[in-house]
């Protein structure tokens, strides 16, 4: 990336969630052990994904790289701003500022891709069962996850060199915790009437397509679920998409609050973000553990295998 035109600001501040010296204490303990937890949960998912056949499946596949892209969201940003609760100078230079930008809408982008990806796998897998080996083959499965690796890319690719381009001159506070492409463009003295717009034509269409498909996936599940005479019918087949339902209600709902209202550094802000890039990659592999028995079954015959060992 070419940096030239950062010369006169060569770092930022994170004002961070608070100035008061024991409100920071209490939250750096807080924040280290939910990312502790998002590690351990998201890893311990991977690994038990892995090691078990019996969820050698596509949905557990996509389940996989959904930990994955979870452990990596937080892990952008997470970090930094643990070092900065314990820092009097809170801050990030304009080169990790960037790179915070970059892994950022790669991650979230790609989680967004990839949700409607499986929103896909539980509408084969109620609506057509018997079809869903024949569509979802291992390399069409496969194939779907790296298309979602390479639309995220590919939309932070139209971004992020733009964004290089920015001038910082005077203003070099952010109201917050991480560096976002919002929080960028008030602090810029250049014209980023090109970048706003750049911004919004990959990010609307990449919001419609993701959410559009996963709506229109779920109003076929619904129907086809109320179609089911027994109850017990109508409860195996919902308990199958309850996961990734309750997954995709909390990352598009916390994710539009935050993008789609205006950047002001409020602290209903703040939370919005804290939940986005912080607390939903711990809960989802909670949420899939806890209400998932092949994940659990799965975990308990890996755990016997590992203590039988000893």
């Amino acid at each position: 990336m070419a940096l030239g035109n950062h010369s006169t600001i060569m770092e930022f501040i994170l004002l961070g969630l608070s100035s008061d010296p024991r409100v920071q204490a209490l939250l750096f303990v807080l924040f280290l052990l939910v990312y502790l937890l998002t590690l351990t949960g998201n890893m311990t998912m991977m690994l038990v994904i892995r090691a078990d056949p019996h969820l050698h499946t596509p949905m557990y596949y996509f389940l996989s790289h959904l930990s994955f892209l979870d452990l990596c969201f937080s892990s952008v940003t997470v970090p930094k701003m643990l070092e900065n609760f314990l820092s009097k100078r809170k801050t990030i230079s304009v080169e990790s500022c960037l790179a915070q930008v970059f892994f950022v809408l790669i991650t979230a982008g790609t989680e967004a891709y990839l949700l409607s990806v499986m929103a896909y796998d539980r509408y084969v897998a109620i609506c057509q069962p018997l079809l869903y080996g024949q569509v979802m083959s291992k390399q069409r499965y496969v194939l779907l996850v790296w298309g979602s690796w390479s639309l995220g890319i590919l939309n932070t690719l139209i971004n992020v060199p733009l964004t290089t381009k920015m001038d910082f001159c005077d203003t070099h506070i952010i109201p917050h915790y991480s560096c976002e492409l919002p929080s960028l463009f008030l602090l810029s003295c250049s014209d980023v009437s090109t970048n706003l717009i750049v911004m919004f034509c990959s990010l609307i269409p990449h919001g419609l397509v993701t959410s559009l498909s996963i709506l229109f996936s779920y109003a076929c599940i619904v129907s086809t679920i109320l179609s089911i005479t027994s109850t017990a019918g109508r409860s195996r087949a919902f308990s199958t998409c309850s996961s990734h339902l309750t997954t995709v209600i909390l990352f598009y709902g916390s994710g539009f609050l935050r993008y789609f209202t205006p950047t002001s550094g409020s602290s209903l802000e703040l939370v919005f973000s804290v939940l986005y890039s912080v607390v939903i990659p711990m809960l989802n592999p909670l949420i899939y553990s806890l209400r998932n028995k092949e994940v659990k079954a799965a975990l308990q015959r890996t755990l016997g295998k590992h203590l039988q060992c000893f």
